[in-house]
């Protein structure tokens, strides 16, 4: 990191623990509750935010403000979540994805567990001692989830180029499983922190290259119904690597969602795994050590969010609304001077370079510092540089890149964007 932060305390202070860092969005919402920050400060701009607006939206449904409980509901619940909340996660996919197709998802292919991180957990847990892939730029929770495994597993960085607008091809896959014997790979699909999407052939081709070569793919889909096109319109309808798996039974690829992101309920903390049923006992028993199950209330308010006609009026909503706001913020920052290695198809991010603003904005580090002092929070890109063991040497290539957020709602956006070109503009 080109900045120690004050995020760890002394070993000495930690007696049996290991130093574990924020990840870099808690690290960022950190540094800005020492200068006044709380959810939902009217006067604070959080452009780092990893969730959506979560109120009232424009052509969503109500949100739903309460779940009715079953008497069995106080106990614990089963470790892959209760039969009717798995059995809807297989309708939505099946309805979304799997129409016309021989093979589909039943409540046996669907695990639930609490939130996206927690699913990942227990995948990364119930791994064997293989090679694991990932791509870089990532989502930087991958980091600590793989170092809590290195004993057993091998993570290998897939650095995506710049020139390839940060995507990492079919291709460039095939060849890294082919040369490096990879085992695994994990990879957030909309990528966070890029916005990239992919998708079509490319996807299809990936999935083939699991199915083949005998390489489970750990796909992180949070982000699926956030798609738009390349001229900034909302996407026709939600990206899924579901769509091209063959025999759900048998394929090796694990789809990871939930209501997070897409459904706009971060708070629930509902999250899933669908893959082959032999795949979803083992986390479950993964589980029965990590977590115990997820919470019966939760499950029970998320079968409701995915009835169909609500499920696709919120994400239709959710493609329309920040649509708008990912035209808006690709806007603005262009015109303060930063630039795209490509614009976002996917997620609520912006991946953009600092470099050809004077210093000291053209470094990430430096740029978060100064905005937060005008009540902007943002993160810098050296945080998506995912690095298990810290076996990587010097410096990040990405300390010029930034993450902007437009999660918040339209004009917190239109605030924290014309607060930066305020302090850009400053002294010019």
């Amino acid at each position: 990191m080109a900045e120690a932060p004050a995020r760890m305390k002394a070993a000495s202070d930690l007696h049996a623990f290991r130093p574990v860092p924020y990840m870099g969005v808690i690290w960022v919402v950190a540094e800005a509750m020492k200068l006044g920050f709380r959810n939902g400060h009217p006067d604070w701009c959080n452009l780092g935010q990893g969730q959506p607006e979560i109120g009232d939206m424009a052509g969503a449904p109500p949100r739903i403000a309460g779940v009715a409980l079953r008497p069995e509901d106080h106990a614990y619940g089963p470790l892959e979540g209760i039969p009717e909340m798995r059995e809807a996660v297989a309708a939505h996919y099946n309805r979304l994805y799997r129409r016309g197709k021989r093979s589909r998802y039943s409540a046996a292919n669907v695990a639930v567990a609490q939130g996206g991180r927690l699913a990942l957990t227990r995948a990364m847990a119930a791994l064997g001692p293989v090679a694991v892939g990932y791509q870089l730029p990532d989502y930087t929770a991958y980091e600590d989830m793989l170092n809590t495994h290195l004993a057993r597993l091998s993570a290998v960085g897939m650095r995506t180029r710049e020139a390839d607008g940060f995507v990492l091809t079919s291709k460039r896959l095939a060849r890294e499983v082919e040369d490096l014997g990879l085992g695994a790979v994990v990879i957030s699909n909309p990528c966070n922190p890029t916005g990239n999407v992919i998708a079509g052939a490319e996807l299809a081709a990936m999935v083939r290259l699991a199915r083949e070569r005998d390489v489970t793919l750990l796909m992180d889909e949070f982000y699926s119904h956030f798609i738009y096109t390349a001229a900034g319109r909302p996407g026709a309808g939600p990206v899924s690597s579901a769509a091209f798996v063959e025999n759900v039974d048998r394929d090796p690829v694990l789809v990871i969602d939930g209501l997070t992101k897409s459904f706009r309920y971060p708070g629930w903390r509902v999250g899933w795994v669908l893959g082959p049923p032999a795949m979803i006992e083992t986390l479950g028993r993964a589980a029965s050590a990590i977590d115990g199950g997820p919470s019966r209330i939760a499950q029970r308010a998320a079968i409701r969010a995915l009835e169909p006609a609500r499920a696709d009026q919120e994400t239709g909503a959710v493609r329309r609304v920040f649509a708008e706001k990912r035209n808006l913020m690709v806007k603005r920052l262009k015109r303060m001077g930063l630039r795209f290695a490509a614009e976002p198809r996917g997620t609520f991010y912006c991946w953009a370079s600092l470099d050809r603003l004077r210093p000291p904005f053209d470094n990430a580090m430096s740029f978060f510092r100064h905005a937060l002092k005008r009540k902007v929070m943002t993160v810098p890109g050296e945080f998506f540089d995912v690095n298990p063991g810290k076996f990587r040497r010097g410096p990040s290539p990405y300390r010029s890149w930034m993450r902007f957020s437009f999660g918040p709602p339209i004009d917190n956006v239109r605030m924290g964007l014309e607060r930066l070109e305020g302090m850009l503009g400053a002294g010019r």
